[in-house]
Formats: C-alpha cells, sequence, structure tokens
C-alpha cells in the first residue's frame, strides 16, 4: 500500500512536472512569464544556491552533495560521529526511549512524524493567518468610522453650498443695486452736463445783450470759449429733440461774438489810417518819414487787437465761421495798409525816376532796395498783429512791387547799351537775389517773383540786343584804315614803347644808382627777393586789348558780359554765333590786309588774333558746341517723282508690295538730322589752316626754287624707271652746274634777305619765344630738308668740277641763316630783360602803368582819327 501510494505520488510528481515545463517552453508557452518575473525567479535561484548545509544532516550524505552545493561555506561543525546525528535527531523528534523494530512501527512513527512535521509547519502559518485576522477586523472598523465621517463630511458639505449659494446671490443683488445706483447717478450728472449747455444760452444770450459789455473785458474770452463748447457740443449731436432750435440761436450768438470783435479790430485799423491821414492827406513820401507815420501807429496799436486776433486764429483751423472772419480782418487789414502804402511807393519811385533818369543802373539798385526793405517791413507789421501766415499779404507785396516793375519795364525795353543790360543783370541777380532774397526768402517771397520776372525781361533784351550787336558790330563792321594799318601800328606802338624805356632808364639810373647796386649784391648772392630771380615778359603791342582787332575785342567783351548774365544753354548759342562771327570778320580783314600789304602780315594778323581768341575763351567753363536740327526731305523728293512717273500710274491700286502709294508712304519719310556745331573747334581748325599756309608759304618763299628743281629731277627719274630714255643730268639746259649755281646762289641771297624780315615779323606780331619757335621750326625743317635733297643729288651726279661751279653751301652755314632770326630775337630779349631788371619792382610796375596808359591814349587817338575819317 505504501509502494503504491509511493508510486502513486511519484507518477503525480512526474506528471506535474511535466505540466510545469509546459507553463514556460520557450515554443507555445501556456503560463509564460513575463520579463520581470524571469528577473526573479533567477534572483531567488542565485540566493538559494548559496543556502548554508544545515547542521542536522549527516556526515555520510556530504558524499551525495555535488560540488556545486559545497560552494557555499560550511558555517556549522561536522559531528563527530553518526550515531551523534542519530541522536540528536531522535531527541529532537522526542524518540529517545523508544524503539522502532519494525516496519510498522517505522511507517507509523514515520506517519506520526509527518503529521507532526505538517502541524508544525502549518501553525506558523495559522499564525500568521489568525495575525492577519486581526489585521483584518481593525481595518474593517476603521472603514466603518471612516464612512460614518465621510457621510458626516458630505452633509456639512451640502450646507456649506447651500449658504454659500444664498449669500452669493445676495452680493449679486447688492452689487446689481449699487450698479443701478451709479448708473442712475452717471445718468443724472451725464443729464446735467448735457442740460449745461442749453442753460448756458441764457447766460451768453444776456451777457451779448448787455451794453456795457467789451471785448477788451476779462469775461469776453470765457464766455467766447464756453460758447464755442457749447455749439461744437450741439453741432456733434444732432439726434437731440431740440436740436435746430438751440443750434441756430447758438449760431446768433457766435455770430454776435464774432461781429463785435470783427468792428472793434476793423475800427481800430480803420482809425489809424484816419488819423496818418488827416496828418499828411496830400500823402508824404514814404522814404521821408515813413517809419514814423506808417509802423510806429500801427505797432503802438497792435497789442489792442493781438489777443483777439490770436483767439479768431486758434479757432479758425476748427470753426468755419472764425476763418471766415479771419479772413475778412486780414482783407480790412491790407487794404488799410494799401490804402496807406500806394500814394506813397507810387510817389517814392516817381522822385527816384526823376532823380536817376540819367543813370538806369542806379534808378534799378535803388527802387529795388527800397521795395524789398517795404517788404520787409511789412512782413515784421504784419507779425506784430497775426500769428499765422496769409498768401493775401504776398499779394499785396507784389502788387506793389509791381508798380516798380511797371515803372522800369518800359525803361528796360528800350535799352540799346549791351553794358547797362548785362550791369541791370548782374544788380538783379546777384545783389538782389543772392544777397537779399536768399537771406530772407519768407519775408521777401512776393519781392522775388517781381525781381525774377525782370531779370527774364532784362535778359531777354540783352540776347536781342546781342544778336543785334553781332550782326550790325561784328558780322557788319566796316574797317577803319587804321583797324588796317599792320604791321605800321605795331611798329610805332614799339618804337613809343621802347623811347619810354629809354626816358625812364635815363632819369631813374642816376637816382637809383644805389638800389641797384644793392640788387645786383643781391641777385648774386641768390636772395629768393631778387628781380632777377623772377622772371619778366617784355610788354608787347600786340598783347594790349587796345591793339586787338575791334571785332575781336568786342567779340570777347560781349562774351565776359554776357556767361555770367544768362542761362548756360542760352550763352552756348550766343557765343557760337559771336565767335562764328568773329572768325568771318577776321577772316575778311586779313584778305584786306592781305590786298593792300603782304601775304605774311595778312597771316601773321589772322594767326596772332586767333591765338588771342582761343586763349581768352579758355576761361569761359562751358561748351561752345550747339546741336541744330534739320529735316531731310531728299526721300520725299525722290519719292514724289518717283510717284508722279507714268509707268507707276498702273501700280496705283495694286495690292502688293509695289503699290506706289504705299511705297510712296514707306520710303517718302522725311528724315530728321542732328548737326554740332563748335566754335571752339572752328577757331583751333582755321588756327590750324593758317599755320599750314604761313609755313608752306614761307618754305616757297625761301627754297621755292630749289624746290621746283628738285621736282623737275623726280619727274625725270620717274620717266627712266617708267621706261624712258635714260638722262644725264649734267647735261640737260636746266641742269647745268651754272644754272645750278644761279638757283642756290639766288636761294642764298633770298635767304639772308628776308629770312631776318620774317624773324622780325613773327616777333612783332607774336611777342613769344616759344610761340615763335613753334610756328617757325616746320619752316627751318623744310629748308633744311630740301638743302639735304639738294646735297644727295649733287653729290650723285655732278663731278667734283661741276661741284665747285654749284657751290652749293653746306648744311653748316645754311642752319646759321636759317636760326640767325631766333637769335637775334633772343639777344634783343634778353637784353630788354636785363634793362628791366636793373630797376626795382616799384619802377618796373610804374613802367607797365605809363606803357600802359599811353598806349591805350594812342589808341583813343587812332579810334577817334578813323571815325573823322
Amino acid at each position: 500500500m505504501a509502494v503504491v501510494d509511493l508510486s502513486v505520488l511519484d507518477l503525480s510528481e512526474r506528471e506535474t512536472r511535466e505540466k510545469l515545463s509546459l507553463w514556460d517552453r520557450r515554443s507555445d508557452a501556456m503560463a509564460p512569464l513575463t520579463e520581470r518575473q524571469t528577473d526573479s525567479i533567477l534572483e531567488i535561484r542565485a540566493a538559494a544556491e548559496n543556502l548554508p548545509i544545515p547542521a542536522e544532516l549527516p556526515i555520510e550524505d556530504l558524499c551525495s552533495l555535488t560540488s556545486r552545493s559545497l560552494c557555499a561555506p560550511l558555517t556549522a561543525m561536522v559531528p563527530a560521529s553518526t550515531e551523534d546525528i542519530l541522536l540528536k535527531g531522535f531527541q529532537s523528534l522526542g524518540l529517545e526511549n523508544e524503539r522502532i523494530e519494525t516496519a510498522q512501527q517505522f511507517f507509523s512513527w514515520f506517519s506520526k512524524l509527518q503529521t507532526q512535521m505538517d502541524q508544525d509547519e502549518g501553525a506558523k502559518h495559522r499564525q500568521t493567518r489568525d495575525h492577519l485576522s486581526g489585521f483584518q477586523e481593525q481595518c474593517d472598523a476603521i472603514l466603518a468610522d471612516v464612512n460614518t465621517a465621510l457621510q458626516h463630511l458630505d452633509s456639512l458639505q451640502k450646507q456649506y453650498l447651500f449658504v454659500s449659494t444664498k449669500t452669493g446671490t445676495l452680493h449679486e443683488a447688492c452689487e446689481q443695486l449699487l450698479k443701478e445706483q451709479s448708473e442712475l447717478v452717471d445718468l443724472a450728472e451725464s443729464i446735467q452736463q448735457k442740460l449745461s449747455y442749453f442753460n448756458e444760452l441764457e447766460n451768453i444770450n444776456t451777457k451779448l445783450n448787455s451794453p456795457t459789455l467789451s471785448v477788451n473785458s476779462e469775461g469776453f474770452i470765457p464766455m467766447l470759449s464756453k460758447l464755442d463748447d457749447c455749439v461744437e457740443y450741439v453741432s456733434s449731436h444732432p439726434n437731440f429733440k431740440d436740436y435746430p432750435v438751440y443750434l441756430v440761436k447758438f449760431k446768433q450768438c457766435l455770430s454776435k461774438a464774432m461781429q463785435l470783435m470783427k468792428t472793434h479790430t476793423v475800427n481800430t485799423l480803420q482809425n489809424l489810417t484816419s488819423q496818418l491821414t488827416k496828418r499828411d492827406p496830400a500823402g508824404v513820401p514814404i522814404v521821408d518819414n515813413a517809419f514814423t507815420l506808417y509802423y510806429v501807429k500801427f505797432r503802438a496799436s497792435a497789442p489792442k487787437v493781438r489777443t483777439l486776433i490770436e483767439q479768431i486764429e486758434q479757432r479758425s483751423e476748427k470753426i468755419p465761421e472764425y476763418q471766415q472772419l479771419l479772413g475778412e480782418i486780414h482783407q480790412c487789414y491790407l487794404e488799410q495798409r494799401d490804402q496807406l502804402l500806394s500814394p506813397s511807393i507810387t510817389s517814392t519811385i516817381t522822385d527816384l525816376t526823376t532823380q536817376n533818369n540819367k543813370d538806369h543802373c542806379a534808378l534799378v539798385r535803388s527802387g529795388c532796395a527800397f521795395m524789398a526793405h517795404v517788404c520787409q517791413d511789412e512782413h515784421q507789421l504784419y507779425n506784430e498783429f497775426f500769428s499765422k501766415p496769409t498768401a493775401k499779404l504776398d499779394e499785396l507785396l507784389e502788387k506793389l512791387c509791381l508798380s516798380l516793375y511797371d515803372v522800369l519795364r518800359p525803361l528796360i525795353i528800350h535799352f540799346i547799351h549791351l553794358e547797362t543790360l548785362s550791369e541791370l543783370c548782374g544788380i538783379l541777380k546777384n545783389e538782389m537775389i543772392e544777397d537779399h532774397v536768399q537771406n530772407n526768402v519768407e519775408q521777401l517771397g512776393a519781392f522775388e517773383g517781381v525781381i525774377k520776372q525782370m531779370l527774364e525781361d532784362v535778359q531777354e533784351r540783352l540776347m536781342y540786343r546781342t544778336h543785334i550787336y553781332i550782326q550790325s558790330d561784328i558780322i557788319g563792321y566796316n574797317p577803319a584804315p587804321g583797324d588796317l594799318a599792320y604791321p605800321e601800328k605795331l611798329e610805332m606802338m614799339e618804337k613809343i614803347a621802347q623811347s619810354l624805356k629809354e626816358e625812364q632808364k635815363k632819369l631813374s639810373l642816376d637816382s637809383s644808382f644805389s638800389d641797384v647796386q644793392l640788387e645786383d649784391a643781391d641777385s648774386k648772392n641768390g636772395t629768393p627777393d631778387a628781380p632777377a630771380a623772377r622772371p619778366h615778359a617784355s610788354i608787347s603791342p600786340a598783347d594790349l586789348h587796345g591793339m586787338w582787332y575791334p571785332t575781336v575785342r568786342r567779340t570777347l567783351v560781349c562774351l565776359s558780359k554776357l556767361y555770367r548774365c544768362i542761362d548756360r544753354r542760352v550763352f552756348q548759342g550766343l557765343s557760337q554765333e559771336a565767335l562764328s562771327a568773329c572768325i568771318q570778320s577776321l577772316l575778311k580783314a586779313t584778305d584786306a590786309i592781305v590786298k593792300n600789304k603782304t601775304q605774311i602780315d595778312g597771316q601773321l594778323f589772322l594767326i596772332k588774333h586767333l591765338l588771342i581768341l582761343r586763349e581768352q575763351i579758355a576761361p569761359f567753363h562751358t561748351d561752345f558746341a550747339i546741336k541744330e536740327i534739320s529735316l531731310d526731305l531728299k526721300k520725299t523728293r525722290d519719292a514724289a517723282f518717283k510717284i508722279l512717273n507714268p509707268k507707276t500710274v498702273p501700280n496705283f491700286f495694286r495690292l502688293n508690295s509695289h503699290n506706289a502709294i504705299l511705297e510712296f508712304l514707306l520710303e517718302g519719310t522725311p528724315e530728321i538730322k542732328e548737326h554740332y556745331i563748335d566754335s571752339k573747334k572752328d577757331v583751333d581748325r582755321h588756327l590750324k589752316s593758317s599755320c599750314e599756309q604761313f609755313i608752306q608759304q614761307q618754305t616757297t618763299l625761301f627754297v621755292g626754287n630749289l624746290e621746283e628743281f628738285l621736282t623737275k629731277v623726280a619727274a625725270l627719274k620717274t620717266m627712266a624707271s617708267q621706261g624712258g630714255p635714260k638722262y644725264n643730268l649734267a647735261q640737260q639746259p636746266w641742269a647745268q652746274p651754272a644754272k645750278i649755281n644761279d638757283i642756290v646762289t639766288a636761294t642764298y641771297r633770298t635767304m639772308k634777305t628776308k629770312l631776318p624780315m620774317t624773324m622780325q615779323s613773327l616777333s612783332l606780331y607774336l611777342a613769344n619765344r616759344d610761340t615763335e619757335f613753334i610756328l617757325f621750326k616746320p619752316v627751318r625743317n623744310n629748308i633744311q630738308q630740301v638743302f639735304q635733297k639738294l646735297h644727295a643729288l649733287i653729290q650723285e651726279q655732278y663731278s667734283g668740277e661741276d661741284l665747285q661751279i654749284i657751290a652749293c653751301p653746306s648744311m653748316e652755314q645754311v642752319k646759321p641763316h636759317t636760326l640767325h632770326g631766333s637769335i637775334l630775337q633772343a639777344g634783343s630779349n634778353e637784353k630788354g630783360k636785363n634793362t628791366i631788371q636793373k630797376l626795382g619792382p616799384m619802377k618796373q610796375g610804374r613802367l607797365k602803368e605809363l606803357s600802359s596808359l599811353f598806349f591805350h591814349f594812342l589808341l583813343q587817338i587812332n579810334l577817334l582819327l578813323s571815325v573823322n575819317k
């Protein structure tokens, strides 16, 4: 039976283990463990592996333990023998006096032992259960107490909510009552405030109808402010029941108040005007006592109405009635000022015209200065009464300034002198606009408009007279014999200058001997103040303005007067016209000089004056080029001839590209062409042409025969190179050594006789060593080239005996003669320099001044003689 029970137990244990293995198998687990449960099992296993060996374990059983089980430290002492162990075991079981002899006893003992062990093991659990049961009962009692407390708390909460709701309702009712009370109070105050504007009507009306009311009283301005507030309030609430009635009544009160202010202000201004008019019924000129009569009185009365006008100006931006009132006061003030000033200004301008009837520039200057002061004084007086500007004041001042313009314009349009017109432009532009107007634009705005109009009239008249001046005095200038007396005029002036220098030298040498010695010592010591250390250019008669050709002088004077008077673009057009006319007059004068004198005089005259023109127009910072637009009708003409051709008549009605009318419209369109004319380039072009003609003429004059001979030789060589007969130059009749000797001798003689005259003419006309050298250098080079070609030719074609017969001068012999004039000129210039340098600086300046005055004196005599002729 026991065996069966053990087998059953083993079977059940095995099945249990198999079923337990199914719970946690890897695939299809019946009761899979979570990761946390697995970690807990592993921790229990690790703790169980290190459990200590029981003390009651027999020592024989130690051998059955695995090495893994023995890893734990043996804390208990191993008993001495098996009997001791068994004895202790039986003692612990209480069987030390019993004996087990049979199996039945053993099984009985074992059953009893098992039962006891079960009881011992269950006693702990029962004890724990009883302990837990006690805790459960206590928790149930506590829970019951807590439930009871919660029931009481719920009851208290309900009661609190009831009381709180009642209290909140009471508070809301109180607040609503307070709110309604506040709204009623505000409504009452609002009604009272609104009614206050309507209630003020009676008070304001009473004050306005009071006979003792004055606009200067202390209560008038507050009453006026209250009236404005009432009008503004009523106007902004058109939904009120009696809005139209009260608005009309308030407007009537406002009209009465404005009428009182207008009456007071207008009467004050009119009384001032009547007082000044009674004092001077005939009208005193403003230049005498204008400040006392017309300004001091008004400034003294300004504070009387200033306060009222300020109130009106402050309200004028918001209320249209005040704006209209302010305009009426402005109009009254300006009418009174016009009534006072117009007769006086007219009288003053008339007096100025009478005083300066011959000096128109002084008239314009004094008249404009007078009107500028009037405008400034009027603005200052206006600011005494008003604080806001008005355009009507400028209209009045412009009207007063037009009285001056009406007087001056008839004079301006009859001026014929360019000097007067240019001076008037300077007065109006520089003195009036730049000096006066630009420094006080606000007060002189009306004056500026009239002055600009006057300036435009003067400029227009100046341009018109300039055009006439160019046509009559430059293009149409008929030169007098004295104007074309070249080179006699220059020679005479040079002789006069030399005689003045010699006389001055004789007078100053004796008196300034010590000064000369001191200056020489300073120059030797190299002091910077020595006269010799400063370059000095001799005074040339051709460089004086009085010695210029009249059309050149007039052109430059005209341009200098126009440059700062008119607009830049207008100046460009007039300058181009003036320079073109001047060049034409110079060409005309050159032809007359060539006809009466020599060709070199005409050429040097033209070169000198073109150089003067180019030098004098350089300071004008403007472009002398103008653009001309022209209409070219050439294509239109050709297309018209083409369409009038009888052959094209059948093509009128063709519906293709060969239609004659269509071709005329497409091909006959006029072209607009632009041309740029540059006077400065014209001057340079004529100057270049003149210099080239001079160089060619002088080269022909000196070596023309040699050039002709060399041309024949070149032609002969060309014929021979092209297959003609061979030639021997020495056998040609015109190329024999004797003939060549005659040509060379004549050329050399011409150079010796005419070269100094040419250099003297260059020095006389140009009076500048650099310019002379530049102009004569090509002539010298041409002469040397011709002689070089001649030397090469005769060395090649002639024998030694022929060379002796020809006797051609060498290059060394030709060169001194070519440079002879410049050497002489350089020597004379150095001599003149030394003579002048011996004089002191003050005496040199005095000499220049005397020479210039004398030259101008002679020029005036020459002009008078020309006019008489």
